[in-house]
């Protein structure tokens, strides 16, 4: 995590106030729960957040203290201990390390989510405003990166609001997946704890009770909610693709914005290049790589081992700031997406009408053709064209075998380009729910 790929919100929730001003939290409610229960005196809990609640948690101490117990839990209480006075001795009463971590992770992860589908929902409503706007902009559709049939710009944006919101799903569901609380002591059999102070501190902290914790909060939550991450950061990379595709000089539908005083190069002053989508691709693979630790971390040994605890810390704060500053760069690329449809068609056209070479040959099959033998024909023509020797539909005009079937007038209406946009409304309202 560094500055240049950060936004200060996403940051916060990874810093050492942050962290600490959560912990502080966990111990401080269930220190009310406790008093509650009659475990520890009612005033001793309420002194805790007359002395805590306001407090600025001094790192520089804490990591004083780390060196000397080489725990950073422990650090931590005994530094809180220096502010709040005796009643700190009842904190952590039946608690373990683990409780105080894990419903912090939880807690960061939540807010985390929270930022990543506001960055979702922000590309989701350029990709919505751009489509509409391109809904019917002509522009050939490519397989295997060769042109293939007439589509338009408005449904290959349409595809990807479509594949963002399957994303912002995936976020919801890995948020509340990541969303839960463990105060259950050492190796989850709240031996020393009462469970009604879990539950009590899981909904101050906005989380929902861990069925079984072992001590620990099982780790294939985890592994889901950074595979998720990962997923969305995919989305990004294949639209980062298709604009760093269309900007290339031989194609040039689609480009970057290039503001005023921009340079594109430190020798060519001629270049604008596709940085941001190419800087997008380079976080998605950021992203992506907290998935096979997170998928590690699974396996821990029995109840418990820490050998989750220094990928987590890496992890965590990467792929999440990485992802919320990467959705917040793609919403404003397609914002600002500058489409040359003019471009569109004369690529279109480049051809010389071979993208129409399918309706060619339906129709001839639906003159009687043997199908293997309409494909021939159609394609022997089509081939004439790839090697400059004429347009497709004159050649197919004079062709033997094809102008017995299809006269001058049917040919033309076959090479209509409006045919294939026929059903666009029907996805756009598919897409949209319009």
């Amino acid at each position: 995590m560094i500055p240049r790929y950060s936004r200060p919100e996403a940051a916060d929730i990874w810093s050492n106030q942050t962290k600490y001003r959560i912990w502080f939290e966990i111990e401080a409610h269930a220190a009310d729960a406790m008093a509650d229960l009659g475990v520890i005196p009612k005033r001793a809990a309420e002194v805790i957040w007359e002395k805590g609640r306001d407090a600025v948690f001094d790192s520089d101490r804490i990591d004083e203290i780390e060196r000397t117990t080489k725990h950073d839990v422990i650090a931590f209480l005994t530094h809180v201990a220096e502010i709040v006075g005796p009643e700190a001795r009842f904190l952590h009463q039946g608690m373990t390390s683990s409780d105080v971590l894990d419903t912090c992770l939880s807690v960061q992860l939540s807010r985390a989510a929270d930022l990543l589908i506001e960055g979702v929902d922000k590309v989701l409503v350029a990709l919505k405003r751009r489509a509409y706007e391109h809904k019917l902009t002509p522009t050939v559709g490519r397989s295997h990166g060769i042109h293939a049939e007439p589509t338009t710009f408005g449904l290959k944006l349409a595809g990807h609001y479509a594949e963002f919101e399957r994303g912002r799903a995936r976020l919801v569901a890995a948020k509340e997946e990541i969303a839960t609380c463990a105060i259950s002591g050492a190796v989850g059999t709240f031996a020393n704890i009462d469970p009604r102070v879990e539950v009590y501190v899981a909904a101050k902290m906005g989380l929902k009770v861990e069925p079984v914790s072992t001590q620990v909060i099982p780790r294939d939550r985890h592994a889901a909610y950074f595979a998720a991450l990962a997923v969305v950061a995919s989305s990004i990379e294949r639209l980062a693709t298709e604009i760093r595709h269309l900007q290339r000089t031989e194609v040039l539908e689609a480009e970057e914005p290039f503001d005023p005083g921009q340079k594109g190069s430190s020798a060519m002053p001629h270049k604008r290049n596709p940085v941001l989508t190419e800087n997008l691709t380079g976080l998605a693979r950021l992203v992506r790589s907290a998935v096979v630790p997170a998928l590690e971390d699974v396996a821990l040994w029995h109840e418990r081992d820490i050998s989750h605890s220094s990928v987590e810390r890496g992890i965590a704060p990467d792929a999440t700031v990485h992802l919320d500053f990467a959705l917040r760069r793609m919403a404003g690329v397609v914002e600002r997406l500058v489409i040359y449809p003019e471009n569109m068609l004369a690529n279109l056209d480049r051809l010389g009408g071979l993208v129409h070479s399918q309706r060619v040959l339906l129709a001839l099959t639906q003159k009687g053709m043997a199908r293997e033998a309409a494909y021939s024909a159609v394609q022997r023509n089509a081939m004439k064209v790839w090697r400059g020797e004429g347009k497709f539909v004159e050649l197919l005009k004079s062709d033997p075998d094809v102008s017995p079937h299809l006269g001058e007038s049917e040919l033309k209406d076959l090479f209509d380009l409006g045919y294939h946009f026929k059903n666009v409304d029907t996805i756009f309202a598919r897409v949209f729910n319009a």
